[in-house]
């Protein structure tokens, strides 16, 4: 790599996370526009029976998931052998997906009582078939960082679904409408991926070696992934109930939110960067601690924060019947910040392919969550699972970071230098709000949420830039930031 290429990747890196950060808003934006308008012309049970439908073909997804593109972007040596194998193991994935989902629509419907059930698995069946068919040469996109042409890929399809599902609604007033949004948003994104990419796939299995290792262990961490994400909801219904199940999901929904919308499309942009300077011989130390602490900057504050404000944002945003998710999102959002640390390692560790002792740490993770859920859930009910996967993320969060330190090699000081000053300056937020009756407060004041939220955005600024100045203005997230906001105030 050449002097200064890792600063010039972390720009690529930065913009590509923009691109994917702006995919996803619009994702949900157009969800929204969407149900606003569906909910006017369809019944509650019809969007039930869907819902119903297509969590049962994500889970069965997810259990089937290969890695089969990642493993593309992070290969050294990409020819066509390669991409025709990924895009064989992709369309055999999606047929082995929809063939499960085909012979459980009966014995679905049956069990739930519900005939009409069977007749929507076989339509949403064709989904992951259709996934299957998609250009792999648009993983091209992600190995060059050009997240802008993905951009266009999800959200365009995504638009013209909405149009065709409103269209069929008004016309049915019927869950067909649903089904048909479904069918062209997946049409035409299979479609867009041969339009915005020349590459032509065939039928191939010769570089499956090639594949097979990191699909595996890919595909196994998905297993202990999906088992540790889905134990909390499990053990709350089977303990406690439904009506715990719904207090529990929402306030995990809103404290996950610096997780889903920062430090998720970050590493999806920091995966493909990571992979990029293995290619070209790199340990991805210097990227590594620059990026985490770009991240941590933007993310500690964002999650601290939404712990101190849980009580009068759940009261304000959804009202006095929601009170019970308040605790569980004031604890979860602590414990969410410590993933940008984590899960930005973990990036790291699969780009150089060490899947193994990955898969290690998960199930390690995914044990201690199950026991701790087991222990709390009885005697402390939702705080007790709210504690139990907070100890739990904090927990895998700390041992996947050891591992990406141990293993490739890069010095405690460096990961250190690049993070105390956000993390000094979101404790420093914390307690003046604490202090101010602001933060960690019963309340349902509107004035007092934006008061708490103006005071934590100018301490935390405040505290950060001081430190910054006083050690001496070094090279890091800061004066990434200031270059970043120069740049766009010339533009």
């Amino acid at each position: 790599m050449t002097p200064g290429g890792s600063g010039g990747l972390l720009e690529r890196i930065a913009r590509g996370a923009g691109w994917v950060m702006a995919w996803r808003l619009g994702m949900r934006v157009l969800g929204l526009v969407s149900t606003l308008i569906l909910v006017r012309l369809l019944a509650p049970a019809e969007f039930g029976l869907v819902a119903l439908a297509t969590g049962f073909v994500q889970t069965i997804d997810a259990m089937m998931a290969l890695g089969a593109d990642d493993a593309v972007v992070r290969e050294s040596r990409a020819d066509r052998d390669l991409y025709d194998t990924a895009f064989t193991l992709n369309l055999l994935r999606g047929l082995a997906v929809g063939l499960v989902v085909v012979l459980c629509a009966w014995p679905a419907a049956a069990f739930f009582a519900d005939p009409r059930l069977s007749g929507v698995l076989l339509c949403v069946a064709a989904l992951p078939v259709l996934d299957g068919l998609a250009n792999i040469g648009t993983v091209d996109f992600r190995r060059d960082l050009l997240f802008r042409k993905e951009f266009a890929i999800m959200v365009l399809p995504k638009l013209g679904g909405i149009l065709a599902a409103i269209a069929v609604a008004f016309l049915t007033h019927s869950y067909v409408a649903m089904l048909a949004g479904m069918g062209v948003n997946r049409g035409l994104r299979v479609v867009m991926s041969y339009v915005m990419h020349p590459y032509r796939p065939g039928l191939s299995l010769r570089a499956w070696r090639r594949l097979i290792g990191y699909s595996f262990w890919s595909w196994l961490i998905g297993i202990a992934i999906l088992l540790r994400d889905k134990s909390d909801t499990f053990m709350l219904g089977r303990v406690l109930g439904t009506t715990s199940i719904g207090y529990y999901s929402v306030g995990s929904e809103i404290a996950a939110l610096p997780t889903t919308e920062l430090v998720e499309p970050l590493c999806r942009s920091a995966f493909s960067g990571f992979a990029a300077e293995r290619r070209e011989g790199a340990s991805g130390s210097p990227l590594f601690t620059r990026l985490i602490g770009l991240a941590a900057s933007v993310v500690l504050p964002a999650g601290i924060g939404l712990s101190l404000v849980a009580d009068p944002l759940v009261a304000v945003a959804l009202g006095p019947a929601w009170s019970q998710a308040a605790p569980v999102a004031r604890v979860l959002a602590v414990a969410g910040t410590l993933t940008v640390f984590g899960q930005i390692a973990l990036h790291l560790i699969s780009a150089h392919g060490l899947l193994g002792r990955l898969l290690g740490v998960t199930l390690f993770g995914a044990a201690l969550r199950i026991s701790l859920l087991f222990l709390l859930i009885p005697t402390y009910g939702l705080l007790g699972a709210a504690w139990a996967v907070g100890i739990g993320i904090a927990v895998e969060q700390a041992l996947t970071l050891g591992l990406a330190l141990y293993r490739l090699r890069i010095a405690p000081a460096l990961f250190l230098g690049a993070t105390w000053r956000p993390v000094v300056a979101g404790g420093a937020m914390a307690c003046v709000l604490w202090q101010a009756g602001l933060g960690w407060v019963a309340s349902d004041d509107a004035v007092s949420l934006i008061a708490a939220i103006a005071l934590g955005v100018v301490v935390y600024v405040c505290v950060l830039l001081g430190t910054w100045l006083l050690s001496g203005r070094p090279a890091g997230a800061e004066r990434d930031c200031l270059n970043a906001a120069a740049g766009m105030l010339r533009r």
